[in-house]
């Protein structure tokens, strides 16, 4: 997803503080240029890093401070000439003078900030990590159980929603339902968060809408989960037909390249899904711990087969 500098500026100003110093007009400019990566989108001001935001604090007006009239003039040149997204000029400095006014000559967006030119750095280059990540939507409810962000899904009619609000009456957290919005932060991680339109919200056949923070209080929705596991949903004829019994091998699905632990509940009259699920988390935890169930009683039954 592309970012600009207006963008960038307006979700991050209550937070660090910014302020418009110059360059307003070009704040059209993307801070999130094509095939950088997140760690070279910002940082102290550095010429050989053209297209990242480039922040000037104290250590950067010490370093200039003892240039000559000729080389400020050279560095304040190329600076412009390079066309990089924004300036930020931290620490609550006054910006140099000879690059304020080549600034505002050519719209370059310089932003001022009162915090350390380190948070700085550190706040948007995690802002902009999430801004560039690969990102996608899925159908179906992203609940907390145990810890655990857990993405239930499956076919229309299901239950997914009745499930949902079964976890959340036993304790567990509503992230998002019906449609949940999925971006890889990490190598190895996928954070699922609920668009805001929906926010709080359960849909359940034959109530409507439900605001789960309203009924159930603050504790009962959460506005982020690590994704994990997921539990998907089928009728008892899908799973005779296409799922075994008992599989031999872990089933994983991809999600934004990331292969995620998958579970398959058949569903049933009679049959506590919110049992079986919280049960699903817990085997899963073992999982992530070293504890192979399935392996474990394969190797007894092959023991028992050998001695008998």
């Amino acid at each position: 997803m592309s970012v600009t500098v207006r963008v960038l500026f307006d979700q991050n100003r209550e937070d660090l503080r910014l302020s418009w110093l110059a360059g307003e007009a070009g704040s059209g400019r993307t801070a999130t240029p094509a095939s950088i990566e997140p760690a070279d989108l910002i940082g102290y001001l550095n010429l050989i890093h053209p297209n990242r935001i480039h922040v000037y604090g104290n250590a950067e007006r010490a370093y200039t401070e003892q240039l000559d009239a000729a080389r400020n003039r050279a560095l304040v040149s190329e600076l412009i000439a390079s066309k990089p997204p924004a300036v930020v000029i931290a620490e609550g400095l006054e910006p140099p003078p000879a690059l304020l006014a080549a600034a505002k000559a050519d719209d370059l967006p310089m932003i001022g900030c009162p915090l350390p030119a380190a948070r700085v750095i550190e706040s948007l280059r995690t802002y902009l990590s999430k801004a560039v990540a690969p990102s996608c939507s899925m159908h179906g409810v992203l609940m907390d159980v145990l810890g655990m962000g857990v993405l239930i899904s499956g076919e229309s009619g299901l239950g997914k929603s009745e499930l949902a609000l079964e976890l959340v009456s036993r304790g567990h957290g509503l992230v998002a339902d019906d449609v949940v919005e999925f971006a890889r932060i990490a190598p190895h991680a996928i954070e699922g968060r609920c668009p805001p339109l929906l926010r709080d919200l359960l849909e359940v056949r034959g109530l409507g809408l439900l605001d789960i923070r309203t009924i159930f209080g603050e504790a009962a929705v959460r506005r982020k989960m690590t994704l994990k596991l997921i539990v998907h949903l089928v009728r008892r004829t899908s799973m005779n037909d296409e799922h075994q019994r008992l599989p031999l091998e872990a089933i994983t699905e991809d999600v934004l390249g990331l292969p995620i632990p998958k579970v398959v509940i058949p569903v049933a009259a009679g049959r506590n899904l919110a049992v079986l699920t919280e049960a699903a988390v817990r085997s899963t935890i073992l999982q992530l711990r070293g504890f192979d169930t399935t392996g474990d009683f394969l190797a007894r039954q092959r023991r028992m087969m050998e001695t008998g």
